[in-house]
């Protein structure tokens, strides 16, 4: 009989498939997203050293007291913005963005439009 894949399995997948296409340069490093069912995490990455140039996730001490009570949608966009505020103080402006093979919409898309309001561009 067959059995159903796993959510994360498929995400894996979609994610393995757009990375063939995607990759963060020197000049462009690569905004990556990670969900959990409790937490969201953003690494800015540049493919071609392999290197984690800066990184935001809702755990972070940063936001800590702005964090509590807002909904998980809201602590996203929050972490967009850090992100962002990051990004541009190591003179980063330009991305390119991996949603990690999730649909965008939800915190997905709320990470991302506090990265753009915050000045990134992608």
């Amino acid at each position: 009989m067959f059995s159903k894949k796993d959510r994360n399995e498929i995400r894996v997948i979609r994610h393995t498939r757009v990375r063939k296409k995607i990759s963060g340069t020197s000049d462009c490093p690569r905004l990556d997203v990670y969900r959990s069912n409790a937490s969201i995490y953003a690494q800015i990455i540049d493919d071609s050293k392999g290197v984690t140039l800066v990184s935001a996730s809702s755990l972070d001490k940063e936001l800590e007291n702005e964090i509590k009570g807002k909904t998980k949608t809201e602590q996203a966009r929050l972490v967009g913005e850090l992100i962002a505020k990051k990004a541009l103080k190591a003179k980063i402006k330009n991305v390119v963005f991996d949603r990690g093979g999730y649909i965008y919409t939800g915190r997905v898309q709320a990470l991302a439009e506090g990265a753009r309001s915050a000045g990134l561009e992608f």
